[in-house]
């Protein structure tokens, strides 16, 4: 976790200001607890400009969790799964418009492969292939996934576009955020359910089944910092895959999902999708020079003498895309 302060911090210097090096870890004291006091009491509120600038992205994810249960709700695990896929596509989609980012032609054919996949599955869905619950609404359902991936990629991209546009570092922005979500939660929850929680109390109905759910929410929060830090996107791609196949697996045994040939494909289609939108830049050149120019360029031709290895300490993702950046890092970088 980056230290707060680091890369600059959006306090202005005086009483209030903080140094980094107080705040790194490993250096907790009660003077370095006052000053992370001061700090944040500097950051957050006299701030406010910057911190209200939060408050957008934060509305948004606060939606978009709740949009989540309902569409879990009403959806089967692995339909649920691979249509919330397309969050890949709007956030691709918001991030030209917002950040005038260019993606390749494979990452374009990827993104028209993912939305293919998921409209399989979808008229899966709604062809009836497999048996629901009575009280699962599929049209409820889509539209809360596709409100919920619009909503994730355009926050996941203005988020992004904050975290460019200031000084403040990651650690103060996601304090940030989960100031303003958690007022935005429970001003949710008092409107919707204020009289049953005065009358029952805040916990009321927290089985382990919720308690489970709860903390596997925060471990996942948690282990996606963790991807993001230490692993490439060719390893996130297949991590996604593989949450597709066991969401399918897990409904199967313990819902009675059936998986017939058109969701097969679909969701094939979509992991196919994930995995070629998440290939490095130069992977995917490779693979459209390949295309375009015949064969690759290590197949020598026989009679030629065959091209010079390469040192397996070189570290370019280039070519050993496979290996996680931390043992690609210079030391200090």
């Amino acid at each position: 976790m980056a230290a707060v302060g680091s890369g600059g911090s959006t306090a202005a210097a005086g009483p209030g200001a903080v140094s980094a090096g107080a705040l790194e870890p490993g250096t907790a004291s009660a003077g370095n607890v006052k000053h992370l006091v001061l700090f944040l009491h500097e950051a957050v509120l006299v701030q406010y400009v910057d911190t209200l600038k939060l408050a957008v992205p934060s509305l948004i994810y606060t939606l978009q969790n709740n949009l989540q249960y309902v569409a879990i709700s009403n959806l089967p695990a692995a339909t649920f799964q691979v249509t919330y896929q397309l969050k890949i596509l709007t956030t691709a989609l918001f991030s030209v418009l917002m950040l005038n980012r260019s993606l390749s032609r494979l990452q374009w054919a990827s993104l028209l492969l993912l939305f293919t996949g998921v409209a399989i599955v979808q008229a899966q869905q709604a062809g009836g292939g497999s048996p629901r619950p009575l009280d699962q609404n599929p049209g409820a359902g889509l539209a809360a996934v596709v409100a919920s991936c619009l909503s994730s990629g355009f926050a996941g991209v203005y988020f992004e576009k904050i975290l460019k546009g200031s000084s403040g570092s990651v650690w103060l922005r996601n304090l940030q955020l989960g100031l303003f979500g958690t007022a935005l939660g429970l001003v949710g929850l008092w409107w919707a359910e204020g009289t049953a929680v005065a009358r029952r109390g805040f916990f009321f109905g927290y089985t382990p089944a919720v308690w489970g759910v709860v903390l596997n929410q925060a471990f996942g929060g948690l282990l996606v910092a963790v991807v993001v830090k230490y692993a490439d996107n060719i390893l996130k791609g297949f991590a996604t895959s593989l949450s597709i196949v066991l969401s399918t697996v897990a409904s199967i045994r313990l819902f009675g999902f059936h998986v017939d040939p058109l969701f097969a494909l679909g969701a094939g289609l979509v992991i196919g999708a994930v995995y070629l939108y998440s290939l490095p830049r130069g992977a995917t050149k490779a693979i459209a020079s390949a295309s375009t120019f015949g064969p690759c360029p290590h197949q020598q031709p026989p009679g030629q003498p065959p091209p010079p290895k390469l040192s397996s300490h070189r570290g370019d993702l280039g070519t050993e895309p496979f290996l996680p950046k931390l043992l690609t890092k210079v030391k200090g970088s």
